[in-house]
């Protein structure tokens, strides 16, 4: 078998056997198969596309380019959960103690973030002493015995998916569906879960941009997971606007905790109770949609979903006082508040200006060797159709550094786009595709 026949067959769209997508991927993560005919690769398919049976035989191949988790050691239904990314993104931090408060299995792997904020190991950093860095045996135990833990991810997990993205970054090739699904469901299923929730962002702070193309995207990623075994279910989720108030990362924690004791804003909570009453119906603990989502609310509500949080904190080493204690865990000391400039409603936000005035503060990385400032971060004041007067403080940001607080505070000010009529409600939930 040649790469250089797999290009014929391609280029002229003919499709890839799983045969023939095993030996490509095989060959490029072992250096066999160079760069130059893989993005040669990678453009073809860009032009002429994959079938469905080609995008999941290339998911599995990359799932096995590397070790997956094996999870069989945990006694129920594994469950997990993946966002395709926004601004004021914290779901994962509220979303796995309330759904493992009920009985629910969360064995989860996050990553660090790079851009606007951290990613939800850099936002767990924000509290003393806690640590994703456990062993498998660790990892396995502990979810076992309080029924989820938060680790690392391995540079073992689907190695192809790490070398084949970093080329089509540069090679213009990143926007192709089955390109950015088996990318993303690659990690997923080598993560060893037995049912995934898949949150799907669409809008001016999400990679997909428009309804259509979130829902084409979501579409593909719930068909691999059935190609691949996994009962998996999507829903294409608001981006046009922050989720809930905070950006940054002990900002967005501090918003999670409000939530977890009943609080917090109301499409956070939204969010959360839909996508955790899915994970909870697939994980078999409750039989419907409706009484799941009923069970789980009496759990934030109660505050058991509080003490949860509390007990998955101290298990990875961290101080539980400071998710027990409201208040404890507090921002930057410096702020500076952003004004409207006149009346009207809140017609638009630009989440990536949001996403960049974070970035500035110091919350995200441009570069992987970035230190970020957990500290700092910024919370709105205002949201789409909120109405606001000349002065209104439309928002506030938690700064260390003054120079790139007023940087920052310039980029925020032009996110928000006031108007003299109020716009249309925003709905957090835009749809979803069923497993």
């Amino acid at each position: 078998m040649r790469m250089y026949d797999l290009l014929e067959k391609k280029k002229h769209g003919g499709a890839l056997s799983g045969e023939e997508i095993r030996f490509m991927i095989d060959g490029y993560t072992k250096g066999t198969i160079p760069d130059y005919q893989m993005s040669a690769m990678t453009m073809a398919i860009y032009f002429q596309g994959m079938t469905d049976q080609e995008t999941g035989d290339l998911t599995l191949a990359m799932r096995d380019s590397g070790a997956a988790l094996d999870l069989s050691g945990i006694k129920g239904i594994k469950v997990d959960k993946h966002s395709t990314g926004g601004v004021g993104d914290k779901v994962s931090l509220a979303l796995a103690p309330l759904v493992s408060s009920v009985g629910v299995k969360v064995a989860k792997m996050s990553g660090r973030g790079l851009g606007h904020t951290g990613g939800t190991i850099d936002k767990l950093e924000s509290i003393p002493g806690f640590s994703t860095e456990l062993t498998m045996e660790q990892f396995i135990r502990q979810v076992d015995g309080i029924g989820m833990a938060i680790m690392g991810q391995t540079a073992e997990l689907a190695p192809a998916d790490k070398k084949l993205y970093a080329l089509r970054d540069v090679t213009a090739t990143v926007d192709q569906l089955s390109l950015i699904a088996s990318s993303v469901m690659s990690k997923k299923l080598a993560a060893g879960a037995d049912a995934i929730v898949l949150d799907v962002k669409c809008g001016s702070g999400a990679f997909m941009r428009d309804f259509d193309g979130a829902q084409a995207l979501a579409k593909e990623m719930v068909k691999i997971g059935k190609h691949a075994g996994r009962k998996t279910w999507a829903y294409i989720t608001d981006m046009d606007q922050p989720l809930g108030y905070a950006v940054g990362n002990a900002i967005e924690v501090i918003e999670a905790l409000d939530t977890l004791r009943g609080g917090g804003p109301a499409d956070f909570r939204k969010l959360i109770l839909t996508l955790g009453a899915r994970m909870t119906v697939l994980g078999g603990v409750a039989a419907d949609f409706d009484s799941a989502c009923a069970l789980l609310e009496k759990q934030l509500d109660s505050g058991k979903a509080l003490q949860q949080m509390a007990r998955f904190v101290q298990a990875q080493g961290g101080d539980p006082s400071y998710v027990l204690e409201e208040g404890k865990l507090k921002p930057a000391a410096n702020t500076l508040a952003v004004k409207a400039d006149r009346n009207g409603y809140i017609g638009a936000i630009d989440c990536a200006e949001v996403g960049m005035a974070s970035l500035l503060l110091g919350g995200g990385r441009e570069k992987k060797e970035d230190v970020i400032d957990t500290a700092v971060g910024l919370r709105l004041h205002k949201k789409c159709t909120d109405a606001v007067q000349e002065g209104d403080v439309l928002a506030e940001l938690y700064y260390n550094d003054g120079q790139k607080a007023a940087e920052a505070r310039a980029r925020l000010q032009a996110a928000f786009h006031i108007t003299e009529k109020a716009p249309e409600a925003h709905h957090i939930i835009l749809g979803e595709v069923e497993g």
